[in-house]
């Protein structure tokens, strides 16, 4: 991928962006998942090995399973880091838009600069500087051939950072994103390091009872329409209130309805309150889910995308259920 000239350019921008400036503010999107993370933490031990300043922070509180990263302890949230700024170096990491890093937008400087390093196809290249490549299985990637460009020693705990990103954007390497290039980075990865179970068991097999919970109740509901080929099932404010759960433990529940043999496209509805809904679309190869969180303000990728839905449940369920329909239909 890299070696495009293209694409070798705006690694050179990305890099020269960092070089040329300090005191940055590093961001990633709310709910942040595990390449969001590992790539706001690998982009701290580039900083900290170009000896800059910066201050790292997410809207949201870190879940506590990546709580084992190295400087993890360095994320604030909102909450933590107050009412600081403004910033007038940005580095946004894995952030398809502005929105996704609400409060912080409103704490840059006026003609901020911001770097924009993200693979969502859906991104709006809202910065002075946009390496953003679709064709990237994680965000992580792109971090990893800046940490080339800017001669970065790949040493343990950046690579773990890195090989985390990419961990978990793959699936654990099954995703149809993980291509040849993908592995080759991994085994580098590996060669500085990085221990492959240590990580895998932590952020791909070990889940909390409150996830068990919620999980059970959103099995219970799970329904298949369109001849078995859609699924889909929903979770409560009071599941949550009853399991004791945060967004956290909503990660990879989405994946259950598409597992099912016939399934083309899963679909997980989460209330956030009476008047709004969180919703996580997967698909196979057919559907490109996408397209279909953009009709709801959304985005993400082909085959793996969000949207929260302004409306009570049931509604929003209907309305999103209806366009996925439509798309199963051959868009008619």
């Amino acid at each position: 991928m890299k070696t495009n000239p293209d694409m070798m350019q705006l690694f050179r921008e990305a890099a020269r962006f960092i070089s040329e400036h300090d005191q940055f503010l590093v961001i990633s999107h709310l709910s942040p998942d595990g390449d969001a993370i590992g790539s706001t933490l690998a982009m701290v031990g580039i900083l900290k090995a170009l000896k800059k300043r910066y201050c790292v922070v997410n809207p949201d509180r870190l879940p506590k399973k990546y709580g084992i990263l190295p400087w993890a302890d360095e994320i604030l949230s909102s909450e933590e880091r107050g009412t600081e700024g403004p910033y007038h170096h940005v580095i946004a990491l894995d952030c398809a838009d502005e929105k996704r890093m609400e409060p912080f937008p409103s704490r840059f400087a006026a003609g901020a600069r911001i770097l924009n390093i993200d693979h969502h196809p859906t991104n709006t290249r809202y910065g002075t500087v946009n390496l953003v490549l679709p064709e990237a299985a994680a965000t992580a990637q792109l971090v990893y051939y800046l940490a080339e460009t800017l001669q970065v020693p790949l040493e343990e705990p950046l690579a773990t950072c890195l090989y985390t990103g990419i961990l978990t954007d793959t699936g654990g390497f099954r995703y149809s994103n993980t291509k040849a290039e993908v592995m080759r980075i991994a085994s580098r990865l590996l060669d500085a390091g990085v221990n492959p179970g240590k990580l895998a068991e932590q952020f791909l097999e070990r889940i909390s009872e409150a996830h068990l919970h919620v999980l059970q109740k959103a099995l219970s509901r799970l329904q298949r329409e369109m001849d078995g080929r859609l699924a889909w099932m929903y979770v409560t404010q009071e599941d949550l209130r009853e399991a004791g759960a945060t967004e956290a433990d909503m990660d990879g529940l989405v994946q259950y309805p598409l597992r099912i043999e016939g399934v083309e496209v899963g679909l997980l509805f989460r209330e956030m309150s009476p008047a709004s809904c969180k919703v996580s679309l997967r698909s196979r190869e057919r559907v490109d889910v996408a397209k279909i969180a953009g009709l709801f303000g959304g985005g993400g990728h082909a085959r793996a995308a969000g949207c929260t839905v302004e409306g009570p449940l049931l509604a929003v369920m209907e309305q999103v259920r209806a366009s996925v329909q439509k798309e199963l239909l051959g868009g008619a």
